[in-house]
């Protein structure tokens, strides 16, 4: 059985020029990939304009959360109205990568005092209840917003408005 989900968005199909489809063993360090993060509309406008910010917290610790899969970013706010849901398409430099694939791994929240510029959970391992992907990038700099998409119930994408890195 694969880990990969199957094509389901028109926009894998038209990846920025310098990016790269990411494998199911995951980010490999120092490139580029399209990513996405759920959010609010209001938050999502203050992203475009500002930029993203690191969150205080979460499973691994400060940092910017994204996924490369759409249908779990567009779930998120969790227990948010889907209507006032948006997700922000955007490209990443992942850096140098570490891998937490397990709940009370030692480094789950301090790998960016090793070095590191990304943490990445695969699919599958236990760390996340849906069984998805997370990906954590330390700097928001490394992270540049392409676009937004209004996620809406039994369709792909609807509204989508490109900006250039």
């Amino acid at each position: 059985m694969s880990l990969v989900s199957p094509l389901r968005w028109a926009e894998d199909l038209l990846l920025p020029p310098g990016t790269h489809r990411m494998e199911v063993c995951g980010p490999v360090n120092g490139r580029t990939y399209v990513m996405y993060h759920g959010t609010s509309r209001a938050t999502a406008d203050l992203i475009r304009c500002s930029g993203f910010r690191q969150s205080a917290d979460g499973m691994l610790g400060r940092g910017v959360y994204l996924s490369r899969d759409l249908d779990k970013a567009s779930r998120y706010p969790l227990h948010h109205p889907e209507h006032d849901r948006t997700v922000v398409k955007v490209q990443v430099n992942v850096g140098k990568v570490m891998v937490i694939n397990r709940q009370k791994h030692p480094y789950q929240k301090t790998w960016h005092d090793l070095g590191y510029d990304s943490a990445w959970v695969p699919p599958g391992c236990g760390m996340v209840p849906s069984g998805l992907e997370e990906n954590c990038v330390w700097d928001p700099a490394r992270i540049c917003v392409l676009g937004t998409i209004q996620p809406t119930a039994g369709s792909s994408i609807s509204g989508c408005m490109m900006e250039h890195c």
